[in-house]
C-alpha cells in the first residue's frame, strides 16, 4: 500500500471541510488478482471452458481510507472501496462504484468503532477469517455460497458497532434500515458475532439474517397463490448470495437466516481450521416456493507453510439441502501459492466437485443435482465439475 499524508492545503484542494490534523491521512490501496483458468462441465450443454478469470484468491480492487485525529483518543475514519474486472474494465458488484465498500465513522481505543454505510455483515468479518476462504478464495469456498463464506453480499444502509479486544474477545453487530415509509421492517438486516483468540487457538461465532425488501409482504398484504416474482427484491439492504443454481430457485425467499461458527489451531507452520454453517431459505406467501430450504455446511482445512515464501493447503466442503428438497455436494480444494515479492505473488488452485439429489430450479421445475463450485456460477448438468486456475496476484 502507499501511504499519502496530506497537508490541510491538500485537503482543502480535494473538497474536505474542516481543518486538517497533522495526524490526519489517507491511503490509496489495490489489487489486481488475475488468472488463465479451466472448467470441465462449465454449463448447461456440459463443455469445457478455456479463459482467463480475475479475482480467484481475492476480488480486484481500488480504494482509498482514512482517519483523522479529533482528539482525545478519538479519531474519525472513512473507506470507500470499488471492485472491478481487469479482463474487461468493468465495475464489479452490479456496476457500483464503490460497491465493494464505503462507509464512514469515529473510532476509539477504550470504546470501539461505529460505522454507517454499505459494509461487510458481522460472520464476514469474525467467523470467515477462520475458514479456508481466507487463504485460497473462491476456490475453496461452499457451493452457491449459499452461507456467505465467500462474501457475496454486502448490506447497504449499514450501523456497525464493534468492542476492543478484551483479553482476546470481541463483538461485533450490525443492523441495517430497511428506509421504507409505514414498513421499517422491509428489507431490514441484522447480526453480531463475536471471536476469541488465545495463544494458537481462535474460534468465532455469528448469526446474520437478510429480509427481502417486499413492501405489500411487509404490510400484510397476500397474492391469492404463492406465485412470487421469483427474485430477491433491489429494495433488500443485504444483496443476497444466489451465486449458482444451487440455491437460485430460492431467490423469492422472504428471508435468509445464516449461522456460522468455525474454530482455528495454528502450530508451527500448519494452520488447521474447521467450521460448520446453517443457511434456511424461508418462504412467504409472495415466494415461488412453500416449503423452507435448509443448507447445511461442514467444512475443513489444513495449510503447511512450506517455506516463508510458498503455502500450501487442502480444503474439503460437505454441503447437503433439505426441507424443500434434498440435494448434496462433496467438494475437495488444492491450492499453492508462492510470494515472489511481498506484494506479488503466483498460485496454483484446483477443485473437484460431485452432486447428488434434486435441485430446485423455479416454482414448478427441478431437476437432478448438477455441480457447481464454489461461487464461481458454472453450472453444469453433469453430476460432478472440475475447475483449476493458475493465476498471479499484485497488491499495490
Amino acid at each position: 500500500m502507499k501511504r499519502i499524508a496530506l497537508s490541510t492545503l491538500s485537503l482543502a484542494l480535494l473538497g474536505a471541510a474542516g481543518a486538517a490534523h497533522a495526524q490526519s491521512s489517507v491511503t490509496l490501496y489495490g489489487l489486481i488478482d488475475e488468472s488463465i483458468q479451466y472448467v470441465g462441465q462449465a454449463d448447461r450443454n456440459n463443455n469445457h471452458l478455456f479463459q482467463t478469470f480475475a479475482g480467484n484468491i481475492q476480488g480486484n480492487r481500488f480504494g482509498l481510507k482514512g482517519t483523522e485525529d479529533l482528539g482525545g483518543g478519538l479519531k474519525a475514519i472513512f473507506q470507500l472501496e470499488n471492485g472491478f474486472d481487469v479482463n474487461n474494465g468493468k465495475l464489479g458488484q452490479g456496476g457500483l462504484m464503490f460497491g465493494r465498500q464505503a462507509y464512514v465513522g469515529v473510532t476509539q481505543d477504550a470504546y470501539g468503532t461505529l460505522t454507517l454505510g454499505r459494509q461487510y455483515d458481522p460472520l464476514v468479518d469474525m467467523v470467515q477469517p477462520l475458514t479456508a476462504d481466507n487463504f485460497f478464495g473462491s476456490t475453496f469456498t461452499t457451493p452457491g455460497d449459499v452461507d456467505n463464506n465467500d462474501n457475496s453480499s454486502r448490506t447497504n444502509s449499514a450501523i456497525k458497532y464493534v468492542s476492543p479486544v478484551w483479553g482476546g474477545f470481541q463483538v461485533e453487530g450490525m443492523y441495517a434500515l430497511g428506509g421504507v415509509a409505514g414498513a421499517t421492517g422491509a428489507g431490514q438486516s441484522w447480526g453480531g458475532a463475536a471471536t476469541w483468540s488465545g495463544g494458537p487457538f481462535s474460534v468465532a461465532a455469528g448469526y446474520f439474517r437478510m429480509e427481502n425488501g417486499n413492501t405489500l409482504a411487509s404490510r400484510g398484504i397476500t397474492p391469492a397463490t404463492p406465485t412470487g416474482p421469483g427474485t430477491w427484491s433491489s429494495g433488500a439492504t443485504s444483496g443476497a448470495t444466489f451465486d449458482s443454481q444451487i440455491n437460485s430457485g430460492y431467490q423469492s425467499a422472504k428471508q435468509i437466516d445464516i449461522t456460522s461458527a468455525a474454530g482455528q489451531f495454528v502450530t508451527g507452520p500448519f494452520t488447521f481450521n474447521v467450521r460448520y454453517s446453517f443457511a434456511q431459505y424461508k418462504p412467504d406467501a409472495f415466494s415461488s416456493f412453500t416449503t423452507q430450504e435448509k443448507f447445511q455446511v461442514a467444512g475443513a482445512y489444513a495449510g503447511w507453510q512450506l517455506t516463508p515464501a510458498m503455502l500450501v493447503g487442502l480444503g474439503y466442503t460437505y454441503t447437503h439441502g433439505s426441507g424443500d428438497l434434498s440435494a448434496s455436494y462433496n467438494q475437495v480444494s488444492l491450492g499453492a501459492d508462492y510470494n515472489l515479492s511481498k506484494r506479488t505473488d503466483l498460485y496454483l488452485l484446483g477443485a473437484y466437485q460431485h452432486a447428488t439429489g434434486t435441485q430446485r430450479v423455479n416454482a414448478t421445475t427441478t431437476q437432478t443435482a448438477g455441480a457447481s463450485i464454489g461461487s464461481y456460477g458454472n453450472n453444469a448438468l453433469a453430476n460432478h465439475q472440475e475447475i483449476v486456475s493458475l493465476g498471479i496476484r499484485h497488491k499495490f
